[in-house]
């Protein structure tokens, strides 16, 4: 049987419904408690075997370095290294996922080098040896790995699929520069008065399917001092609310924030007259 020699596959973004923070751990760690679900934006990847052990990546559509910094390259040496495998890849990323975001593209291509080369060098892993090499390469990888809605708790390591019912359309705004996630943190931790989201609630609404329930849920606790640093996410979010958002706030860190509509044709006609003021302006949904 001849051997698969090229795989075109998706990196889907992800969203956070919540994100609360229950300490710090002594290496300095946050320990967290989050629900998360997956996109329909993501990033084209095409991976191209190669016989003589060269891993090269290619990137269109953003200025994001090709170099031992990415993630992609640093998930491919990381299974090739672990592996000792003698395979490389011709890898091809085109970028829709706005960079420094909240919405987990770096991990979410990560995690999609990890699938995609599993495949192509035809090494047999399950998803929990995956997902220790993910965690190695950033918090977000293992829950990208599984790519499922789940609660997700630790650094980022454990992750518990759940129920969703439907889909939700979304609009998401970028209204200011990238935001550093330890900048965001280290702000975090000087911040008092946090609002924290019902994690427990936030489960049973994706499950029931209940709008009502799920904007009484969802809070990120990192999203007050990520405001402090760009207050434009502030405006952007009360621009989401006036489009008829039921529920609008900001993703991971930041800088995304990103608006929930109870129809398509609600979200479609957000878009649109937000489009003129924000740019990206995004139409997506998540995926169940």
């Amino acid at each position: 049987m001849r051997c698969l020699m090229t795989l075109q596959r998706k990196a889907c973004a992800k969203v956070n419904w919540t994100l609360d923070i229950l300490g710090k751990r002594e290496d300095g760690y946050h320990l967290m408690d989050m629900v998360m679900q997956s996109l329909s934006l993501y990033d084209d990847m095409r991976f191209t075997r190669r016989e003589d052990g060269v891993i090269t990546l290619k990137i269109v559509g953003s200025s994001l370095p090709a170099d031992d910094s990415n993630l992609v390259l640093r998930a491919a040496r990381a299974l090739q290294s672990h592996f000792e495998c003698p395979y490389g890849a011709d890898i091809v990323m085109e970028k829709h996922i706005p960079m420094g975001a909240g919405l987990g593209g770096g991990s979410a291509d990560a995690a999609c080098t990890l699938h995609a080369l599993c495949d192509l060098w035809e090494l047999h892993l399950s998803l929990e040896e995956k997902c220790r090499i993910g965690l190695t390469l950033g918090a977000d990888v293992p829950y990208c790995l599984h790519g499922v809605p789940a609660r997700v708790t630790g650094i980022g390591e454990g992750v518990q699929p759940i129920h969703a019912l439907r889909s939700y359309p979304m609009v998401l705004l970028q209204p200011c520069d990238a935001l550093s996630t330890k900048e965001a943190f280290r702000h975090f931790d000087e911040t008092e008065g946090i609002l924290h989201p019902d994690n427990d609630a936030a489960c049973r609404a994706l499950a029931e399917g209940s709008s009502a329930l799920l904007a009484a849920a969802c809070k990120n606790v990192m999203q007050h001092a990520s405001e402090l640093l760009r207050p434009e996410m502030a405006h952007a979010i009360r621009a989401l609310h006036e489009s008829g958002a039921f529920l609008a706030q900001m993703t991971g860190s930041g800088s995304v924030v990103y608006g929930v509509y109870e129809t398509q044709e609600e979200a479609k006609a957000a878009h649109q007259a937000l489009s003129s003021r924000f740019s990206p302006c995004i139409l997506c949904h998540t995926l169940l």
